[in-house]
Parts: C-alpha cells; sequence; structure tokens
C-alpha cells in the first residue's frame, strides 16, 4: 500500500546545500537507511519527512489516515511523566481505551460500591475488548524491559540521555503507526537490546525509514538505501552489502562517464585555443558544446576521510590491572577483577548497560579509582580518551581553536610534518568551516573533530568509549583501517557487533551476575562462546537434577564392563544424510537470496521472502548443531573400538 510520496524536496542552510530535488515513494514494508557523511543533512532529511522542519521547496504527501511518528535524538517529555506513562500516552483508540480503563479501575478503588464507577468499569471492559487492547500494558513493559529499562514508575525527568532515548523508543515501537521514523536508534542501547530491536524491526509490517551506522543491523533490516552526498540522492533496491556492491558499480561508471567527458572537453579546448570564430552557425555549435561539456563536470563528492597520524613510542609495561574491584552504594560492578596488557592489544569491553563497561575504562584512564586492588602505567604510556559525553568539548571555540589546542602542527604516519588545518580538510571541514562555532556543527561533526583532536596528540594506548556513536559509517570504516595499523593498544566499550568483529582479538565480557571473563577473539566468537557454555549448562543442570538416591545405587553396584557406545536407527540413518541436508539448505538459503534479488522492488514479496529467508537459516542451524552432536558420537564409538 502506498503510503508516502516526497516531490522534489530540497534544503539549504546558509550556502551549504544539504539535498536538493529529491523525490521518491514510501510502500508498506519498506525499510530504508538513509546513508551519508555526517553534515550532509541526513536527521534534517528524516525531520522534513516527519513535518517536524518545513523543506525549501517541493512537498511531502502523505496518505490518508497514514500515520507517523519519529523516534529523534532529542526526544520530548512531558514534566512528571513516568517510563511507563510515556509510553503509553499516545493518542491512538487503543491507547484512549486503556486509560479509560485504568481510570475506571482507580474509581472503582475508592468507592467500591458506585454505580457509576461500575458501570464506567463495564464500559471501558467492552471497549477494550472491542479494540483488542488488553495487551498494550504487557507490550509497553516488555519493550521497556528489552531495552533496559526495569523501574517502569520512575520519572522520566530523573533519568540518564541514554535512559530517556530507550524510554522514546519504547513508545515509538509500542504506539501504532504506518511510519515509524528511526534516528540512530542503535545508540545507548546494549547488544542484547540491539539483537531484539532487529528483530522487532524485521517483523515490522509498516514502513520504516531509519539512520543507522550500526551496519550489521542496517543488513539485517533494510530492503533499500538511500545514500546523500552533496546534496544528491542516490536510491538502491538493496541491504548494506548489497548496496556495497551497486555504489562501487556506480562510481566506476561515472568515472569512465567522466573519464571520456574530459577525453572530449580537452579536444574541445585545443579546438578553442586555436581561434575559433563564432560567426558560423557549425562554430556557433562547438563553443555551446564546449560550454556544456564545461558545465556537465560532476559535484564533487564528500571526499574521503584520512586517517595517517604518528602515535608515540610504547615500552615493553603498558598497563596492569591487578585484583581491582569497585562498586557504587550496595551495587558491586568489577570484583577481583585482573588483566596485563601486551604490546598490539585490540580489547573490546561488552556487557549490559550499567554493568561497569565505562567504569573499567574511566579506571585505566585514571578518571576513577578502584575501591580495591591496583591499577600501574608503563612510563611511556600516552592515553588518549575518546569519550562519548561531548560536554568535555568548549563548544564555544571555533574548530580550528579547538584543534590548536592539541597541537599547531602533527606528524603523520610517513614522517612527514602537516599543520593543524590541513589535518582538518583531510577530516573534511572545509577552510570556511575551520571558523565555525563548534556549537553549529552536528551531532556527527562534533564527534569527528573530536576523534581528530584524540589522534592529533599522538597517543600509543587509545581508550575508546563508544566511539560509533553519531560517527558516520565512512569515518568508521577509515577508524578500523587506522586501528589496522596503529602500533598502540586499543581498549573500547561498544555495542557495535560490526565495529568489534573488525576491531578486537579479545573482549571482557561483563556477565550477568555481575562476574568479568576473559575471552579470546572478536565478538562474533565470543557471541559462540557464551551459547555454547549454554547449552552446557542446561546440560549440567538436567545431569544433577537425578535423584541422590539413584546415585547412591549406581555406586552400589558392582563395578560393571563399561555400556558399549553405538549410533541408534535414527542416528545412523541421520549420520549418512546429515552433511547432503545441509547442502540443500544451504541452496535453499542462496535461492532466497537470488529471489529477494530479483524482486527487490516488490515490498509484498520481499516481507514473505525474509520470512522464508529466516525459516531457512533457522533450520541451517539445527542442521549444523545436529551435525556436530553425531560427528561427536562418532569419534566417541571410533575411540572406544580402538581402545
Amino acid at each position: 500500500m502506498h503510503l508516502l510520496s516526497i516531490e522534489n524536496i530540497s534544503k539549504s542552510y546558509g550556502e551549504k546545500v544539504l539535498f536538493e530535488n529529491v523525490s521518491f515513494g514510501l510502500e508498506t514494508g519498506d525499510k530504508i537507511g538513509i546513508i551519508g557523511v555526517n553534515g550532509t543533512g541526513k536527521s534534517t532529511f528524516l525531520k522534513v519527512i516527519a513535518g517536524m522542519e518545513q523543506a525549501d521547496s517541493g512537498k511531502v504527501s502523505i496518505a490518508n489516515h497514514a500515520v507517523i511518528r519519529m523516534l529523534s535524538q532529542d526526544p520530548h517529555f512531558e514534566p512528571n511523566e513516568t517510563a511507563l506513562e510515556h509510553v503509553l500516552g499516545g493518542d491512538s483508540p487503543e491507547l484512549r481505551a486503556h486509560k479509560q480503563y485504568v481510570n475506571a479501575m482507580e474509581a472503582i478503588e475508592l468507592n467500591p460500591s458506585s454505580e457509576e464507577a461500575q458501570e464506567q468499569l463495564m464500559q471501558a471492559n467492552m471497549l477494550m475488548d472491542d479494540l483488542n487492547a488488553w495487551e498494550l500494558e504487557s507490550e509497553a513493559k516488555l519493550a521497556l524491559n528489552q531495552l533496559g529499562i526495569n523501574q517502569f514508575d520512575m520519572l522520566v525527568e530523573h533519568m540518564s540521555g541514554g535512559q530517556r532515548k530507550r524510554v522514546a523508543m519504547a513508545a515509538a515501537l509500542v504506539l501504532p503507526s504506518d511510519i515509524l521514523i528511526l534516528d540512530e536508534p542503535t545508540n545507548h542501547i546494549d547488544n542484547e537490546s540491539v539483537t531484539w530491536l532487529e528483530g522487532m524491526l524485521q517483523k515490522r509490517r509498516g514502513a520504516l525509514l531509519m539512520i543507522t551506522h550500526d551496519r550489521y543491523f542496517l543488513d539485517r533490516v533494510s530492503n533499500r538505501i538511500i545514500e546523500l552526498d552533496q546534496g544528491r540522492a542516490f536510491f538502491y533496491q538493496a541491504n548494506y552489502s548489497r548496496f556495497l556492491e551497486l555504489k562501487l558499480e556506480r562510481e566506476e561508471s561515472e568515472a569512465s562517464s567522466e573519464a571520456k567527458r574530459k577525453n572530449l572537453l580537452r579536444n574541445e579546448l585545443a579546438w578553442m585555443r586555436r581561434g575559433a570564430k563564432a560567426r558560423s552557425t557549425k562554430q556557433k555549435a562547438r563553443i555551446d558544446r564546449f560550454e556544456q561539456l564545461q558545465a556537465s563536470a560532476p559535484k564533487e563528492g564528500n571526499g574521503k576521510v584520512e586517517l595517517s597520524v604518528a602515535s608515540s613510542r610504547l615500552g615493553r609495561k603498558i598497563i596492569e590491572m591487578e585484583n581491582i574491584s569497585k562498586s557504587f552504594g550496595d551495587r558491586q560492578l568489577i570484583q577481583d577483577f585482573s588483566y596485563i596488557a601486551v604490546p598490539g592489544d585490540r580489547v573490546g569491553i561488552v556487557g549490559r548497560n550499567g554493568a561497569g563497561k565505562s567504569t573499567l575504562l574511566k579506571m585505566i584512564g585514571a578518571k576513577l579509582e578502584p575501591d580495591t586492588g591496583k591499577i600501574d602505567l608503563g612510563m611511556t604510556v600516552k592515553l588518549g580518551w575518546f569519550s562519548q559525553e561531548r560536554e568535555e568539548m568548549n563548544e564555544s571555540l571555533r574548530v580550528q581553536e579547538y584543534i590548536r589546542e592539541a597541537a599547531e602542527q602533527v606528524k603523520t604516519a610517513d614522517g612527514s610534518m602537516i599543520s593543524s588545518s590541513q589535518m582538518l580538510e583531510r577530516f573534511l571541514f572545509s577552510s570556511t568551516m575551520q571558523w565555525t562555532p563548534i556549537a553549529k556543527l552536528s551531532g556527527g561533526e562534533k564527534r569527528r573533530l573530536q576523534l581528530l583532536r584524540v589522534l592529533m596528540e599522538a597517543p600509543n594506548v587509545l581508550l575508546l568509549d563508544e566511539p560509533t556513536n553519531d560517527l558516520d559509517i565512512a569515518t568508521l570504516t577509515v577508524l578500523e583501517d587506522y586501528l589496522d595499523d596503529f602500533p598502540g593498544v586499543v581498549f573500547v566499550v561498544s555495542h557495535d557487533r560490526y565495529f568489534l568483529d573488525r576491531t578486537v582479538d579479545k573482549i571482557i565480557g561483563f556477565e550477568n551476575n555481575g562476574e568479568q571473563v576473559i575471552h579470546t577473539g572478536n565478538y562474533s566468537d565470543y557471541q559462540d562462546y557464551v551459547k555454547q557454555r549454554g547449552r552446557e549448562t542446561t546440560v549440567a543442570a538436567v545431569q544433577t537434577s537425578i535423584k541422590p538416591k539413584v546415585v547412591e545405587q549406581e555406586l552400589e553396584k558392582p563395578r560393571q564392563q563399561e555400556r558399549l557406545l553405538k549410533m541408534s536407527y535414527k542416528e545412523q540413518r541421520d549420520y549418512e544424510s546429515i552433511e547432503t541436508w545441509i547442502m540443500e539448505a544451504e541452496s535453499e538459503i542462496e535461492n532466497i537470496a537470488t529471489e529477494m534479488e530479483v524482486n527487490a522492488s516488490s515490498a509484498g514479496l520481499l516481507i514473505e521472502l525474509s520470512e522464508k529467508q529466516q525459516q531457512a537459516e533457522q533450520k541451517l542451524e539445527q542442521l549444523m548443531d545436529r551435525w556436530a552432536e553425531l560427528n561427536e558420537l562418532a569419534d566417541k564409538i571410533e575411540a572406544q573400538k580402538k581402545g
């Protein structure tokens, strides 16, 4: 069903064109990711579509009765509003019915014998039945809980910025809407919440528009991509992986066209220099052609962020943590934790919100003291702290002044010296922008500037606290490449699974029981370890549930020869066929992916195929588990035969 039409919308701020003459339509089932370098106007683009800002020209047409709901980066809350009240505080018929029911229940509690109150409750019950609104409160509590908000009656005004964002997200998900608009939904939520949100949005039947830097999230949720680049919009019927392929093809085609244009321009320029006479029609046509070739030069793209800052020398002793503990009140966050950093360490710190991840990073950076234990830093350690708290920036400073506070010049990785102004240009801050007050930059531009200042100081140990928040994908990609060659040590707190997989080789996991585990591998390896450990715990729990008297009886029996292992008829049949079944399942997933590409323009069919894809992937995972189980049994049988 058609929900929205965008016709030739344009928006500028002063001389800066954010987007120009953009047109597209939105259908039920469309899940669109908006991509672009920070400062290209992505958030403004969504606000114009949502009706929160006016376009300079063009129009946005919404279908009759279509409801738009937007989660902005700065959500609004009413005074004295609790988390649950905010989530249930919409204006849909279901929510009005729920409010009427709550009011009727309160009236009955105050005066149980009142016939008027009883009549109100009966009417409210009937209305709840008619609208099937009984599950609304439980859905609201489930959404809040999944997003890490457990105190439903807590006043929103007493919450942190991250908690408020999560309350607003719960409301956006629970309140009915035909078009859901999300601006950086994965900021401020932990990995488990991101996975849950992913599943919610995959199942959602309406349309979705979102800005996110989380590439796994974008890949799994979106089926269309809009890229904003220097005022232009490029459209792709694809998820993020396919978008990368299509963008490469587009840029190669544009490069080829530009080469041809320059060759023609060169020939025309030679002719013009020979002294063209504009009197004849033929000569006039050639002059016009020359001018058209000049005018048809493509707009310069957003450029490329470059990181080539050198780091300071690092000695053998780096960071040694010995039996450190930290509590806040009665809450123990870290207990008896030890770790010795080694050269080249890339350590990811993961866990639920509030588990103590940033606390550990702050103790390493000497911004907090441990309650017990000690942290020793080597003599040559030069820390670079990239905080998620923008309050550390003096926003009254101009961009150039802020960077000069760190260094007037900096040595690059190749040993050359460049000025702060040149480094700013490499970071996409033009000479004009360099004299702009920081307060006038977008959130993403501030984060990019903050990152540059940290690296200008040439650290050899980087402490990165949620580095992916508000940075665009282009900058993240370059940061990842920089970390590949960074000779120092990195500790990073992040919920971005792609970034962790790409950059770290050790994980410090904050577990639900308040303990910390150290696991070698990236984030996906750690997740596999957690799942496997969960399966082993389940098996152990089943084994220990055997009644003690049965165990005693077995112990009293004389030791008998160990029972010979062998496969049952079903196990033998599965063992012989399992690899064929796995190949068939993999082939089915490939066929579905091909169908999704072919039918990228059919929203309804894409939803159906997406569900099939999920089922096929689940089937393959079950087959792989069965394959591992049967192979383990076969190995044991073989070992038993040998000895």
